[in-house]
């Protein structure tokens, strides 16, 4: 029972996986990008004027990570790719020791392991599919890489000094939701242990009780 369960929480990060990188390319090869500028020529407007919430399909290139944090700097690739193999190796082996034990936990893991796995994907290869890389080595064509962004929300009634004209949240892509979704089940589960550790010790001394009646 636990081992299929197993497997079927690496089909899950598999169809999360492939779901990101389809989405992905299909932004990439149907979205122009100006390379100078590095600027997206297309905007696709899905939820327009609604006073609450406004909703783009852009196409816009990250080599940080949340938020935009190292953003076209130079130590970007190198130290967030090195994070996020190192992720999956520790992810992996907690994994395997048992630490996610509940299946709220499993779940979370499944998600953060499809997330890092998406995101780390990029970085490795769309720096190879970027003009001129034909004439690069292999390891500038590994720094020039970035993560896919494309979905794109704005808040109009939300409006500050440094967003006078709304909030506008920075463009994420499916992995950046299962990481959130993941981080989301942590917090719940952090919620939920000690109620659980709660009952099953509630539960043990009225067991040990009923064996010693018996």
């Amino acid at each position: 029972m636990k081992n299929r369960f197993t497997i079927s929480l690496v089909v899950m990060i598999a169809v999360l996986y492939v779901l990101d990188q389809l989405t992905k390319w299909y932004i990439v090869l149907n979205f122009p990008f100006d390379w100078e500028h590095e600027f997206s020529t297309r905007v696709d407007p899905v939820i327009q004027g609604s006073g609450i919430m406004n909703f783009n399909i852009v196409r816009v290139h990250n080599t940080g990570v949340a938020f935009g944090t190292g953003n076209g700097t130079a130590w970007a690739p190198f130290l967030f790719l090195g994070i996020q193999v190192a992720a999956l190796v520790w992810l992996t082996r907690l994994f395997r020791s048992g630490f996610f034990a509940t299946r709220a936990l499993k779940f979370a893991w499944a998600f953060i392991m499809a997330g890092v796995l998406g995101n780390m994907t990029d970085r490795l290869l769309q720096g190879f599919f970027r003009p001129g890389a034909e004439a690069l080595g292999f390891f500038e064509n590994l720094t020039r890489g970035y993560v896919v962004d494309f979905l794109d929300f704005s808040f109009p009634w939300i409006q500050t000094e440094m967003f006078p004209y709304g909030y506008h949240w920075p463009s994420f892509n499916v992995a950046d939701s299962c990481v959130c979704i993941a981080a989301a089940l942590f917090l719940v589960s952090g919620f939920l242990a000690p109620k659980e550790s709660k009952e099953k010790k509630d539960e043990k001394p009225a067991k040990d009780g009923e064996e010693a009646k018996a």
